[in-house]
């Protein structure tokens, strides 16, 4: 075997150890599935093997299924399709069975298994592990174990919502699978999904003891007399599935396909025996991998980001490993860039313009580090690490050194050029000098710089701790080696690097002022405030247009629109947003979430945030009953699509997949379309384009198609269709 080894000791208990040459981690693909069946058969057909302990050879036990193996089903799948619809069912319906198929014989067999889960065990690899009739799990506090499928639309394929279904008290069950939750080893016992937790160095011994000691081969379900947890048609019963039913439509809006198939094979799998729920878990997944949500899920976000997250768009230069990273600008944003570039243990140096600003910018990363450790997501030698490589000052010397500067001052063109300048007067030549603006060209910018060549834009998102897009600009002088050495910090730093071309507001941030502009039009109509927001939730939105705009400031926002009539005249900003806005900030100091006041009131805590009263009476309000629902939550995602694809016409974007990921990373665009460009294709060009011209003719010309949209509907093309024929040429 090439991926799994097995070795028999002395008592006759077998570890099989799985490690997969040339790769970081363990996942499933057919070869996989090949050699479990192999070693399955090995240990049952040998005599001398007593049981058996599989653990891994790296420092994970494994990630899940190879999801580029899936991909390749559904294309054979629809290959066969066009052939034979019912041939092509059941093709997909065995590929889909033989994981549970093989897992159930080696739980069902004579011999004990128990899993030696030495790090992270998620999806395919943790099911593989709920096989076994004994877990130990390190005490690792990186490891955890979880079955996330539902996050790129599909679910549990390997018997995990049967054997959850049985294992965990329901209703911790149907969260785990309907949200995806991973554990980590303490609350991983709590649950009941693994026995024993204990030190990394004994976490295969404590295995083979448990053989030694009288394990038997018997899963609890299939002891006589078994009943699982939960009667479905007793009242906790219903009252668990009536819970579960209202959780699942809270946090889908019924947008996602396999949440209802996992609520489903819970339901039906809780009332048949073993066998036969395993069987009815491999249909429903076979069902949702049909989809188009799971098909653009698994595109986008796993395919697509795998491949940005490894570089796909970094020029073929030399690699540059990062010692000395600047950062100007200690405020919020600023403060953020140095903490996660220390985390990548990156020194760094936390400028601003006096010693007590900086210092307060560094105090930002104790206060962070300090709460995770309060949480045990960390420690205090971790602590004084990463602090140690900040150094707070106000004095420009102390930039030299860097390899990268990156400015993350206001949002004024006059501040960024003293700094842009003051910069260059004391780094090397070759130093790469990054602004984050989040609007202002980079091309403009770069007029301050004598070396726009190393000038480029890299584009953070807030929270940056937690926020795992980052947006590189090209401006039009930008060089392959200020790119390169870009990418490399992001991906040092272990974000999701996106490139895109010179633009105002660049890609996300366009997207995401169509997004806003919408609530504020709607607003404008006479939309009811909460009408605004529910809709854009309902449409798979996680976040409501004003409580974004509110969460990144109006006041930002306005100053954003004046720095646009500055630069482009009065015609470049619709005049009655601009007056929403005035008359938010300046005749009510309502700047958003960090004044306490917005569109929302924000009371003290533990009180919730709440629509601002006055609101309603800015505009005459429209009766709620005559609105169209389907209108307000398409137009939402249709300014959105329709901004995307002018940006891929303007060579704004000019790979497709960073549109997609970059608009579920950067603002949430939902996430079961697979992103703006996706939700396009999935639907069609020609469709689109209708549906466009209907809302164009009642709300406004910004949703008339663009000349692309219209090519590509006539031709029948596709964005990911082009994409591929580009790629193959």
């Amino acid at each position: 075997m090439k991926n799994f080894t097995l070795e028999t000791d002395s008592d006759g208990i077998a570890l099989i150890t799985w490690d997969m040459p040339g790769k970081t981690m363990n996942v499933i693909d057919n070869d996989i599935m090949d050699e479990i069946e192999q070693w399955i058969d090995k240990v049952a057909t040998d005599d001398t093997i007593k049981g058996a302990v599989i653990t891994s050879g790296k420092k994970t036990f494994g990630a899940g299924a190879d999801l580029t193996m899936l991909q390749a089903m559904l294309g054979t799948y629809a290959e066969e399709k066009a052939r034979d619809e019912e041939k092509a069912a059941q093709m997909l319906f065995d590929g889909a069975y033989r994981l549970n198929q093989t897992l159930r014989k080696m739980e069902a067999g004579d011999k004990p298994y128990v899993c030696a889960i030495n790090g992270l065990a998620m999806g395919g690899c943790f099911e593989i592990a709920l096989a076994c009739h004994a877990r130990v799990m390190t005490d690792d506090e990186k490891a955890t174990v979880g079955l996330p499928e539902v996050k790129v639309g599909l679910l549990p394929g390997g018997g995990g919502t049967q054997r959850i279904a049985r294992l965990v008290n329901p209703q911790d069950g149907v969260q785990m699978l309907l949200q995806g939750k991973s554990h980590r080893p303490a609350k991983a016992k709590q649950l009941n999904l693994v026995h024993e937790v204990v030190p990394a160095a004994d976490v295969v011994d404590r295995a083979k003891q448990m053989i030694r000691d009288g394990l038997k081969a018997e899963a609890p379900w299939d002891v006589k007399g078994f009943k699982p947890p939960l009667n479905i048609w007793s009242p906790q019963g219903v009252q668990m599935i009536s819970a579960g039913n209202a959780l699942m439509h809270k946090e889908t809006y019924g947008n996602y396909p396999n949440a209802l198939n996992i609520m489903k094979c819970v339901y039906e799998g809780l009332q048949l025996p073993m066998d036969l729920a395993l069987k009815r878990e491999s249909r429903y997944f076979a069902n949702t991998l049909t989809t188009p949500e799971a098909r653009a899920m698994i595109r986008s976000l796993f395919i697509n980001m795998q491949e940005l997250n490894k570089g796909a768009r970094r020029p073929d230069v030399p690699k540059s490993k990062l010692k000395k990273v600047g950062v100007i600008g200690a405020g919020f944003m600023g403060a953020g860039i140095a903490y996660v570039t220390a985390k990548a243990g990156i020194e760094v140096v936390l400028l601003d313009r006096d010693q007590e600003a900086a210092d307060k910018g560094k105090a930002w990363s104790e206060e962070t580090l300090d709460k995770a450790i309060s949480r045990k997501r960390s420690t205090a030698e971790k602590k004084d690490a990463l602090l140690n490589l900040i150094t707070p000052t106000d004095d420009y010397s102390r930039l030299g050194g860097c390899d990268l500067v990156i400015e993350a001052v206001f949002e004024d063109k006059g501040i960024k050029k003293t700094v842009t300048e003051s910069t260059e007067a004391v780094i090397a030549d070759d130093a790469i000098f990054a602004s984050n603006t989040s609007t202002i060209p980079i091309t403009e910018l770069a007029e301050a710089s004598k070396r726009a060549d190393n000038f480029i834009g890299i584009h953070f998102f807030s929270p940056v701790d937690r926020m795992m897009l980052v947006e590189i600009i090209m401006g039009a002088d930008t060089s392959d080696n200020a790119l390169a050495m870009a990418i490399d910090y992001v991906l040092a730093i272990k974000k999701t690097p996106i490139v895109v071309n010179d633009s105002r507001g660049f890609y996300v941030n366009r997207c995401v002022m169509r997004y806003m502009q919408e609530a504020w039009n709607m607003l404008i109509e006479g939309v009811p405030a909460p009408m605004v927001e529910n809709a854009a939730k309902m449409v798979g939105m996680p976040v409501g247009p004003l409580t974004l705009n509110d969460e990144v400031a109006i006041d930002l926002s306005q100053k954003v629109m004046k720095q646009t009539i500055a630069d482009l005249g009065a015609d470049a900003v619709n005049p009655d947003h601009l007056k929403l806005v005035n008359t938010l900030v300046d005749d009510h100091g309502r700047i958003g979430k960090k004044g306490g006041k917005g569109f929302f009131d924000y009371p003290p805590k533990p009180a919730k945030k709440k629509l601002w009263p006055e609101l309603k009476d800015m505009y005459p309000q429209k009766d709620p009953g005559s609105l169209d629902v389907k209108d307000l939550k398409d137009r939402f995602l249709y300014t959105i699509a329709m901004e995307a694809a002018r940006t891929v016409e303007e060579n704004v974007v000019t790979d497709i997949r960073e549109a997609d990921v970059g608009a579920i990373l950067g603002f949430g665009f939902a996430p079961y379309t697979g992103g703006p460009l996706s939700f396009i294709d999935e639907m069609g060009p020609a469709v689109f384009r209708d549906r466009a011209n209907e809302l164009a003719a009642r709300f406004g010309d910004h949703f008339k198609p663009t000349k692309l949209i219209e090519n590509m509907a006539a031709s029948g093309d596709t964005f990911y269709g082009a994409a591929k024929q580009r790629a193959a040429a």
